[in-house]
């Protein structure tokens, strides 16, 4: 498996993967699916800030567009005071699930946060989602918070639990 930052060819494949968790999980609360020139902005905004877009692929894939899964990170919140901490997200195709991408792609997003200087490293997860919340504390990701009934998705209150990574070594 290949990691590598993302180009437009791979929006369709992107764009299938979001939908996807769009209509049948609770990963992403969003109840409508985006159009490909949503995710093309979306991905646009994202290196024109200088965030990483990173895609895993099968290695040696003759084409671009076969998006085994995807990640990113952008800022937590907009004020000054936030600039040196990220909020990330993981999205894995659900044919390739458990087999090891979000690992991937999450080792890939430490190294790049930590590349850019960055002091924090945000999850924000729905709760019941437990293979997530153990993959994030695998990689040594603490519980920050837990927030009831956050948001609403397929007509039930769905929980929120934050999960931190602080690089340790990194100065303000």
């Amino acid at each position: 498996m290949l990691v590598r930052s993302a180009t437009q060819a791979d929006i369709a494949g992107i764009t299938a993967i979001f939908n996807h968790a769009v209509i049948h999980t609770t990963a992403i609360w969003k109840e409508n699916p985006v159009t490909e020139d949503n995710r093309l902005t979306w991905l646009a905004a994202r290196q024109a800030s200088g965030f990483p877009v990173l895609v895993a692929v099968p290695e040696g894939a003759a084409e671009q567009g076969s998006i085994y899964g995807y990640a990113s990170f952008g800022e937590w919140r907009s004020f000054d005071g936030y600039r040196h901490t990220v909020e990330h997200s993981i999205y894995v195709h659900p044919d390739h699930q458990r087999l090891g991408i979000g690992r991937l792609l999450l080792a890939r997003l430490i190294d790049e946060a930590r590349g850019q200087g960055r002091h924090v490293m945000m999850a924000a997860i729905e709760s019941g989602n437990e293979a997530s919340l153990a993959l994030h504390r695998q990689f040594g990701f603490q519980d920050a918070g837990y927030c009831r009934e956050m948001g609403t998705k397929f007509g039930r209150w769905l929980d929120l639990t934050l999960l931190q990574y602080v690089f340790e070594d990194s100065m303000p």
